[in-house]
């Protein structure tokens, strides 16, 4: 009974999104030019459980290049119309469009010249009327069994939010690079990381030169503690990469005499490199890819700048 019923407001709710792709005309299009242009923020604002969207909405705008704040509309009345200056826009959610809260909100908004952008179920509500823009959010029915709590409508407000969202972040050119200024911690802010906020570099980089005895280059790799070690010409020019596998190898194969040779005849000569700019999750992919445990940062003219170990990445829990 209880997973009939899940399916039946899984399927009411998908229905709901469905709903909305032939209302996508050019009402959205302007919807994203006015918030576009926006000078300031995008000041979201809904009451109840079209609040609670209105905060999830505000917060993807925000985290995806589109500067925005929600406002309580209640609140509003209280102080927090100061929110609200010229440059803004307001973004208001409500399904029946007659919300006196939000009402109560539209002369500012007039006064300061504020584009209103409304998501509604009801087109010919006073909040729909007073629009500069009006997007259609209406659903045949809540996925509630009493067609009463906003179940349905919420889902349809809050898919038609991210459909902004992400409309703009592609019309601005929003990034990688500009995602991962704003998500500098959690989960997705280590995934977008960059190598050279990890690597050893400087007096932690273990470097030795091509005619640099065995012995000492050992001595390098165990004093820095990486299992390895870059070999660099004039000008700190990658030569080539020394490990501890390489290591083992030689003195099984050559045993004693392996101590009299230098680290240009046991060095692998093309080691895996990346520039400074990668994303620490595509070092741990080249680095599972390759089977290695570190990766060696060089720039353009292939100079040495620090190494990424392994046990850099997994420190982030990229894993």
């Amino acid at each position: 009974m209880s997973r009939e019923t899940a399916r039946r407001v899984l399927r009411i709710e998908a229905e709901a999104i469905a709903g909305l792709f032939d209302r996508l005309d050019e009402r959205f299009d302007r919807a994203v030019e006015v918030l576009l242009a926006c000078r300031g923020r995008v000041v979201v604002t809904g009451m109840g459980k079209s609040g609670l969207i209105g905060r999830k909405i505000a917060a993807t705008l925000s985290s995806t290049g589109t500067p925005s704040v929600f406002l309580h509309p209640a609140e509003a009345r209280h102080g927090d119309l100061g929110m609200m200056v010229p440059g803004d826009v307001l973004l208001a959610i409500s399904y029946g469009g007659d919300t006196e809260e939000i009402l109560g909100l539209l002369d500012r908004g007039k006064r300061l010249g504020i584009p209103l952008v409304t998501l509604t179920g009801k087109l010919r509500s006073p909040l729909a009327t007073a629009s500069d823009v009006v997007l259609d959010i209406s659903v045949s029915q809540e996925a509630c069994s009493l067609n009463l709590a906003p179940t349905a409508s919420t889902t349809a407000a809050l898919a038609m939010g991210d459909a902004l969202a992400i409309a703009l972040l592609e019309r601005r050119g929003f990034r990688e690079e500009d995602f991962a200024a704003l998500h500098p911690s959690g989960r997705l802010g280590k995934q977008l990381q960059r190598v050279e906020n990890l690597m050893h570099s400087g007096e932690r980089l273990p470097r030795v030169r091509p005619e640099t005895p065995l012995p000492d280059v050992i001595y390098e790799i165990s004093r820095k503690g990486l299992g390895m070690t870059v070999v660099t010409e004039d000008g700190h020019r990658l030569a080539g990469v020394v490990t501890d596998g390489d290591l083992r190898r030689l003195m099984e194969k050559r045993r004693a005499a392996a101590l009299d040779l230098t680290a240009a005849d046991c060095m692998t000569k093309q080691p895996v490199t990346v520039a400074r700019g990668e994303f620490a999750a595509a070092a741990l992919r080249l680095m599972e890819e390759k089977k290695i445990t570190a990766v060696i940062v060089v720039d353009g003219e292939r100079r040495v700048e620090g190494v990424v170990h392994l046990h850099d990445l997994w420190t982030l829990e990229l894993f």
